[in-house]
């Protein structure tokens, strides 16, 4: 089960850099100016064959009336709320300050593991001026520099060490597993249960930790599924909340201890930043995904040019992956929820789709031949057979080629398409992997 790290610290500590330089990417916006973070970034980190997530906030100012800071400081104490560990940044260079002491104050309050960073030790004399930061009462300061990447490795060996372990939850693989996501008000509550009704039949519910994602396993009209615990199902008490960051979270928690990602949309508003936010977030998961179009029942024009105008609107804006299906329903009136479930039902079932490998280059290769991949530097590149991998979590689909490091990602996205179209694979994603021959 993935876990959830959360870097805190007052402005201007290196927050970003060490985001940045723990997940290999260049994602958060580095500048020397305080307070330039003011989103949140989210990433995956892997060390020694394991994964966690990283979530990037933004600089926590204790007692301010700036209305920035203020959201800044609502997002981060959700994030303690939420994830599993917390990287508490502190500055070398400028020392203990006013901030980082009522920030450790509440962080101490917090009912969960805390490591202490003291960034921007580029030199062994900075390493000695950490022990400052013992005064915080937050145990032994870890020195890296997040700008060179000094230390960051013996950090990351500390964060494993420090997460809380799996609970073991015996949860069976083949019963699919749905987890409805969407921004806040776009009617998960309601579909939910819609679901379930108030005559609910449950047959087992399955609790890992309170920080944990919990599956609650339901049997009726037919279908057998697990839910995967969202914002709609359970809520903390009294969570000072600024809701698109909550609802960030609590989506990244769902979509990855999920099979099939119900993402839904509020007709009334349309695709706004948080949908797509919240889609990018299924696509770096390598999740399926049903798109439902909620609130149908309050727009007014329901033509089939009004669909057909709202289903490429989606399409436009999720581009290049366009192959998962839309569904127009309304939780509130119960229009097309069983819709829903058949087809989650139906794209979790084209993950386990096999094809095999003398039907797959019976049909790609007379396609590849009369498409093949763009000559580079002179050379011929020709693909001689593909098959599909066993036992993959998603389909996984190898070409072998001559020259396999020539082929580009247009053409990778045009086997993909080619695949798609001849097989069913609606709603799932697909890899594709190019291999010397």
């Amino acid at each position: 089960m993935g876990k959830l790290v959360a870097i805190v610290g007052r402005p201007n500590v290196g927050k970003s850099t060490l985001f940045n330089r723990l997940t290999h990417t260049r994602h958060a916006i580095v500048s020397d100016t305080a307070g330039t973070t003011r989103d949140r970034q989210y990433g995956k980190v892997e060390w020694n064959g394991k994964v966690f997530s990283l979530v990037d906030t933004g600089g926590w100012v204790v007692n301010s009336d700036d209305v920035f800071e203020e959201a800044i400081r609502e997002q981060v104490l959700v994030a303690t709320q939420e994830a599993d560990l917390v990287l508490f940044v502190v500055d070398v260079e400028t020392g203990v300050t006013d901030w980082d002491e009522d920030v450790a104050n509440i962080l101490r309050r917090a009912k969960l593991p805390v490591v202490l960073v003291a960034n921007k030790v580029d030199n062994s004399g900075n390493a000695y001026e950490a022990a400052q930061f013992y005064s915080l009462g937050l145990g032994e300061p870890q020195c890296v520099s997040a700008i060179s990447g000094s230390g960051t490795g013996d950090l990351l060996d500390f964060i494993l060490d420090r997460l809380p372990q799996d609970q073991k939850e015996e949860v069976e693989e083949e019963i699919p597993r749905f987890a409805v996501v969407g921004r806040p008000n776009a009617g998960k509550s309601s579909i939910i249960n819609a679901f379930i009704g108030e005559d609910r039949h449950i047959v087992t519910e399955i609790a890992g930790t309170t920080r944990d994602s919990i599956y609650t396993r339901y049997t009726k009209f037919g279908f057998d599924f697990y839910l995967v615990d969202t914002a709609g199902i359970r809520r903390k008490n009294k969570v000072t909340e600024d809701l698109e960051f909550y609802s960030v979270m609590r989506s990244i928690r769902a979509i990855e201890n999920s099979d099939v990602c119900i993402l839904m949309i509020d007709a009334t508003r349309g695709i706004e930043g948080q949908d797509m936010n919240i889609f990018q977030l299924i696509q770096k998961n390598n999740k399926s995904l049903v798109v439902v179009v909620n609130k149908w029942d309050l727009v007014e024009d329901k033509s089939q040019k009004a669909i057909d105008f709202f289903k490429n609107a989606i399409y436009q804006r999720m581009s290049p992956f366009v192959d998962f299906p839309i569904i127009f329903a309304s939780a509130l009136t119960k229009q097309r929820i069983f819709k829903v479930l058949e087809t989650a039902k139906d794209v979790y079932l084209n993950r386990t789709r096999h094809i095999g490998t003398n039907k797959l280059n019976e049909v790609m290769l007379p396609i590849i031949e009369q498409t093949p991949p763009p000559s580079t530097k002179g050379k011929y590149i020709k693909i001689k057979y593909c098959s599909q991998l066993p036992n993959t979590h998603i389909p996984s689909f190898v070409f072998y080629a001559n020259l396999p490091q020539y082929i580009k990602e247009p053409y990778r996205r045009f086997l993909e398409n080619k695949i798609r179209e001849n097989w069913q694979m609606h709603g799932c994603p697909i890899n594709i992997f190019i291999r010397q021959k």
